[in-house]
């Protein structure tokens, strides 16, 4: 991975990021209430994955879809392998807002877990998803 195609992998990841944790913060600013949290990740993960996809399958993989069949066909793969870096991310943000119970700390927890899942999804999506034939 040259140097260039770190920094715009980087930059998309802090750009799903940001997707994410404003999807986040829109849903429990609507929404307080039973399972508000769980909500609010699942809706953010929706929205990131979103993101991420468009600007990976363009600028980081240089891949054009065949026809819709194709793009969806890549979509589901690429959502599949995003399904262990999706508990990594889940993981980190349920613990550190276990930990310290404090508005903040899932924030936080969610950038470390995001940041380890995009490192580790990049692998997989090389070697998987978006693979040279």
């Amino acid at each position: 991975m040259n140097l260039s195609l770190v920094s715009k992998s980087c930059l998309f990841a802090v750009i799903a990021t940001a997707a994410n944790l404003a999807s986040q913060a829109a849903s429990l600013h609507v929404y307080s209430g039973t399972y508000d949290l769980w909500l609010a990740i699942f809706i953010g993960t929706a929205v990131g994955l979103a993101v991420k996809y468009l600007l990976d399958k363009r600028w980081i993989f240089a891949y054009e879809t065949e026809n819709l069949r194709d793009d969806a066909e890549k979509f589901a793969l690429y959502t599949l392998m995003g399904v262990i870096t999706t508990l990594i991310f889940w993981g980190s943000e349920i613990l550190f807002d276990l930990l310290w119970q404090i508005p903040e700390a899932k924030y936080i927890g969610a950038i470390i877990g995001l940041s380890i899942g995009y490192v580790t999804k990049y692998q997989l999506d090389k070697r998987f998803v978006f693979k040279s034939t």
